[in-house]
């Protein structure tokens, strides 16, 4: 090459440098620092925004969130995924979520998302293992019951809409609604790109690890593994009439060819498609289709059919609630664990630990005691866990 020409692709060579330096610092000035409770202040002025965020992280029975005390709001936690593929050992072990349907009765345009990708690094490892370990004690029926709570500046896309309540018509029918997560209850979510920082610190479980003694769910049917649903309506089927067994049966009868509408998929419920924000194209009899995931790999067996119960609560509520009837997070939440609790001590089960460390059920405890000590356990778990404001 000449000299002439060698200073001309040499000055080509500078500018197309100088041009992707200012492109890559144009990309890292695009990510905005902020934090858990300024997002959930106004999620709406952050939607589409590359955000990074540092807060505690805790994963259960059907929770993903990252949490940083209370911001003041009825939810008070940002609902995470991760990226469609990415086959992450975190996550919940199932959620329901709410798709309009063909005949949705409302109005519904799907935002177009900009895809993520994770960064499979180090420190994502790390928080991905730590955040996956569970209680290693059995202590008796103990559902989402991870070891830790990590702490970690999160980076990702965060998506986020005004309002997460449903509104519904005069008949009781759904007809706005938005929303991410568990029954569509959290205003924003962070769709995780990369993970930094990352400091873990054991929930604890001493309390009830003290009268717990390793007992296990008690089951004699014989079941398919493949089939939680299924599972569920068989012990439910054996129980009795009283209130407590009824409520069982109703709640695992929504996954029953009888109910249509509701739709049963098994595996990662930590996931997030780049459609699945997306209106269906089938019709269902609600206007809405309820798209439950369980991730049974993450329960032993027979356990995986309370989960079936507390996701078949969820659905019970949102089918019975009315125009104008407002049923928080909090009361939600609240119903699916009461209705889980009975179903583990009707098919034999002696005590249900919390995700938090806490007894929801002791078999041990005086009848006139329990509601109480059940009521106060799921009001500290709800609040400091869960991060719902009753």
């Amino acid at each position: 090459m000449s000299g002439a020409a060698g200073q001309v692709f040499m000055k080509r060579v500078f500018a197309l440098s100088l041009f992707a330096f200012a492109f890559s610092c144009s990309l890292f000035a695009q990510v905005v620092d902020t934090t858990v409770c300024a997002v959930l202040k106004n999620p709406k002025s952050f939607d589409g925004k590359i955000v990074r965020i540092k807060g505690t992280v805790s994963a259960g029975l059907d929770q993903f969130l990252l949490k940083d005390g209370d911001c003041g709001e009825l939810v008070n936690g940002i609902w995470l995924s991760y990226p469609q593929g990415t086959k992450a050992k975190s996550g919940p072990i199932a959620v329901v979520t709410i798709q309009p349907a063909h005949n949705f009765g409302g109005s519904y345009t799907a935002t177009a998302r900009t895809a993520i990708t994770l960064e499979k690094s180090k420190d994502f490892k790390q928080f991905d293992s730590q955040l996956a370990q569970t209680h290693g004690k059995e202590p008796g029926v103990c559902l989402g019951c991870t070891r830790n709570e990590v702490t970690a500046t999160l980076t990702g896309r965060l998506d986020g809409i005004g309002d997460a309540s449903l509104e519904r018509d005069a008949s009781g029918k759904i007809v706005s609604l938005g929303g991410f997560g568990n029954l569509n209850e959290y205003p924003a979510r962070l769709v995780i790109q990369s993970v930094s920082d990352v400091s873990s610190m054991a929930v604890n479980y001493s309390a009830a690890d003290s009268v717990v003694k390793g007992e296990p769910i008690v089951s004699s049917i014989t079941f398919d593994a493949h089939d939680a649903a299924g599972l569920a309506n068989q012990m439910a089927g054996a129980m009795g009439k009283d209130d407590g067994s009824v409520a069982v049966q109703k709640a695992a009868g929504v996954f029953k060819s009888t109910h249509p509408g509701v739709n049963v998929a098994y595996g990662a419920a930590s996931e997030v498609g780049d459609s699945d924000d997306a209106q269906s194209t089938q019709d269902s009899p609600d206007g809405v289709f309820l798209n439950c995931t369980f991730n049974v790999e993450k329960l032993p067996k027979p356990e995986q059919a309370s989960a079936v119960f507390h996701i078949g609560q969820h659905i019970v509520d949102l089918r019975a609630q009315q125009a104008n009837e407002v049923s928080t997070p909090f009361i939600v939440e609240y119903n699916a664990w009461i209705v889980t609790a009975a179903g583990v001590a009707r098919t034999g089960g002696k005590f249900l630990t919390l995700p938090g460390g806490d007894l929801l059920f002791s078999s041990t405890w005086p009848p006139a005691d329990m509601n109480g000590k059940m009521k106060d356990a799921l009001t500290e778990f709800l609040r400091k866990e869960e991060m719902f404001t009753q």
